[in-house]
């Protein structure tokens, strides 16, 4: 490898409306290129993000809306900006923020960045083990670094490229160009994929697919971040010996963006389902699904009955959810077991007069009729309850919206009864909802009760902490 030294470096900061670059934007930008130690070019602007900004990143930057408000667009200093950083390592402190803004801000204007990046917070920790702290403050005050005016773009570029000369000079060419290596070391990637395969990644919500040889798909995964799960898969430190086959099938890689988390949840185990990837084993369709039921025999007593065919319309009859008849029988055992439930009762025993539990004195007599019909019926209640379907909590079809940050598109999942009806995109589409629902042209026949999502939609819309937007419309 090259002496990275050697190389051309691009230090740059950015001042920002805020901390997020899906929704916030760039308004200053400052940077200087250095090659051989030498600074051989320098270039700072302010930006108009076409949004206001917040007083305290007016406090915090001293920049204000009057002072951005004549000027450039991001989109008119791009090809400069581009062109500075052409072939250059990107040098900034807490680099992912700056990088991904910069990658959010041309990504918007649909032109596509990549480049090798270099953290100083990595590096000084690196270099320096002893201390804890690393940000510009601590740096400037350990080293006693010139400082340029801090929370300015050109004034913390000109902090950082002191730290750097400051680590050259102290710790040694060797040493640095050693850890810059280790730094700038990029994953393994499969010998048949391209190089740049991962800069055309978006850090954004979505689903991936590994193709193989002929095509056959090896593996369908999800992402709140499709950049760096991909990414992860090609890591030097593979959890297990089957990934590791995986990745030297692949040869090719594709993506779907999706809105939000649960767009991107929904797509993976549909595909998952449809498509049989073959090394993806959680998510895959079932044939047949076990269920209970209670229900009173001639005396009273609440009896188990297996079900293998779920009706969405009555799901809070219904008690559990299992892939096969064993794992259902499983439960019921532990649940006889540990609340000393009939097994006769439960289903688990066949015979005549006192069942085997009852024999073992772990039965209170139900099944000989000894124990009080009421008290037995309130038992099994309580023992089964927590196995309880979820009733679906809404009069009719709901549309779970999500919003993509990086594009603005909505994405609206159509849901009815905790059945997956479908995805639509964008409002003009909601408002034809009804040919979605069941019945309606577009719908989708294949739409019915599964387990999984089941599961996942109990999860995203009981729960207070998703705050999904609802919208109810049929």
């Amino acid at each position: 490898m090259a002496e990275l030294l050697d190389q051309v470096f691009v230090f740059i900061d950015l001042e920002t409306t805020g901390g997020s670059p899906p929704g916030d934007r760039i308004i200053e930008i400052g940077l200087k290129k250095v090659q051989d130690g030498n600074v051989i070019d320098e270039w700072q602007t302010l930006v108009n993000p076409q949004k206001s900004i917040p007083p305290f990143i007016e406090h915090y930057t001293g920049i204000n809306n009057e002072m951005v408000q004549q000027a450039p667009l991001f989109s008119t200093v791009a090809d400069t900006l581009k062109e500075k950083l052409h072939g250059a390592i990107f040098v900034a402190h807490n680099a992912r923020f700056d990088y991904s803004f910069v990658k959010s801000e041309f990504r918007r204007i649909n032109m596509a960045f990549s480049a090798k990046v270099l953290c100083t917070v990595k590096l000084s920790r690196r270099l320096y083990p002893q201390y804890i702290k690393h940000s510009m403050d601590a740096l400037i005050e350990r080293h006693s670094l010139s400082a340029g005016p801090r929370h300015r773009a050109m004034g913390d570029v000109d902090s950082m490229l002191a730290f750097f000369r400051h680590a050259v000079s102290e710790q040694g060419y060797e040493a640095v160009n050693t850890e810059l290596k280790k730094i700038l070391q990029r994953p393994s990637l499969p010998s048949y994929l391209p190089e740049d395969v991962l800069d055309e990644l978006p850090q954004s919500h979505g689903v991936y697919r590994f193709y193989g040889e002929n095509e056959v798909l090896l593996y369908v995964g999800k992402a709140n971040n499709l950049y760096q799960r991909v990414m992860s898969h090609f890591s030097s430190d593979h959890t297990s010996a089957k990934e590791v086959r995986m990745s030297q099938r692949i040869r090719r890689l594709e993506w779907t963006e999706t809105a939000g988390e649960l767009g991107a949840l929904l797509l993976e185990s549909q595909q998952i389902k449809q498509l049989k990837p073959i090394h993806n084993q959680r998510l895959r369709a079932v044939n047949t699904l076990s269920t209970f039921t209670l229900d009173p025999n001639e005396q009273g007593y609440l009896t188990v009955k297996s079900v293998d065919t779920v009706n969405p319309e009555r799901l809070d009859d219904y008690y559990g959810l299992f892939r096969t008849p064993n794992s259902a029988e499983k439960a019921l055992q532990g649940i006889s077991a540990s609340n000393e439930l009939c097994a006769r009762m439960i289903g688990l025993d066949k015979g005549q007069g006192g069942c085997f539990q009852y024999q073992l004195g772990r039965c209170k007599g139900a099944c000989v009729g000894e124990e009080d019909v009421t008290r037995y019926n309130l038992r099994a209640q309580i023992a089964f309850h927590t196995l309880r379907l979820k009733r679906w909590p809404y009069d009719g079809v709901i549309a779970v919206q999500e919003r993509n940050d990086f594009t603005g598109k909505a994405e609206f999942h159509l849901i009815h009864n905790w059945v997956h009806l479908g995805t639509i995109h964008g409002k003009a589409q909601l408002q034809q909802a009804q040919e979605y629902l069941p019945g309606g042209q577009c719908s989708d026949s294949k739409a019915h009760f599964e387990m999984d999502n089941y599961k996942l939609m109990v999860k995203y819309l009981l729960s207070p902490k998703y705050r999904l937007k609802i919208i109810e419309v049929g």
